[in-house]
């Protein structure tokens, strides 16, 4: 994709920012009107000296419109396809990936999901296969018939470090014919579909993006933000 996916948060949040701007001006202008006739020299000087007010109404409009996205699709969203997990399968506390093989976000968080899964057994890490970059989606279908043979964790390091596909499934021990089979099946091709409208429908415009502790968040946000993402949902 020719944008980052680090810039698709702060388009929106700029575009969130210019709204309520108009808002904050029509509001508070309409206020302090009716209440000392100064109108807009009242309101920038308000502005002004609060700088941090439409910053955090951005911030609090994105989170309340994306929890609102994500209780939608229910369930749905944390129900992986079979075997395409990273951690605990079983584990109680969940952090959902999408994500890309040709994507170098994607190359470089990977130490950042394998250090939470390490810190914290009871985490199970549902993958999403999004297949966005050109040449991606014939990686992501052997991923996901990896994950039918119980042997996704495997394909799925060895793709990373090794950008080859045949070369990442003889290092996962995957029965070829099998794998083939299942890669072209209409199953795997659901499971693409299906990524694909999760994440249109939580508003991601490119990978890696995440579902932490309830919450939606696009980008290569690193081991401390999703740390603490998870830890929240925790304490609630």
């Amino acid at each position: 994709m020719s944008t980052s996916p680090e810039n698709a948060p702060s388009t929106l949040r700029h575009s969130l920012l210019t709204a309520l701007t108009a808002l904050v001006f029509g509001f508070l202008g309409a206020a302090i009107w009716s209440y000392s006739g100064l109108a807009d020299n009242r309101t920038r000087s308000f502005l002004m000296g609060n700088p941090d007010l439409l910053p955090q109404m951005a911030e609090a409009y994105e989170a309340q419109e994306s929890a609102k996205r994500l209780a939608d699709l229910g369930d749905a969203v944390l129900d992986p396809f079979p075997g395409v997990v990273l951690g605990n399968p079983q584990g109680k506390r969940v952090l959902v990936e999408f994500t890309d093989y040709n994507c170098p976000y994607c190359e470089s968080s990977l130490k950042d999901v394998n250090r939470l899964v390490a810190e914290d057994p009871d985490l199970k890490v549902v993958i999403r296969e999004w297949p966005i970059f050109e040449g991606s989606d014939t990686a992501s279908r052997m991923a996901l018939a990896a994950g039918l043979q119980g042997k996704y964790t495997e394909f799925h390091n060895a793709m990373f470090k090794t950008g080859d596909v045949a070369a990442a499934a003889r290092a996962a021990g995957l029965d070829m014919e099998r794998a083939a089979r299942d890669a072209a099946s209409d199953a795997v091709s659901a499971e693409i579909a299906r990524n694909l409208d999760f994440a249109r429908s939580l508003g991601f415009s490119g990978t890696p993006a995440w579902i932490a502790g309830g919450t939606p968040i696009g980008g290569a946000v690193g081991y401390e933000r999703l740390k603490a993402a998870l830890a929240e949902d925790t304490a609630g």
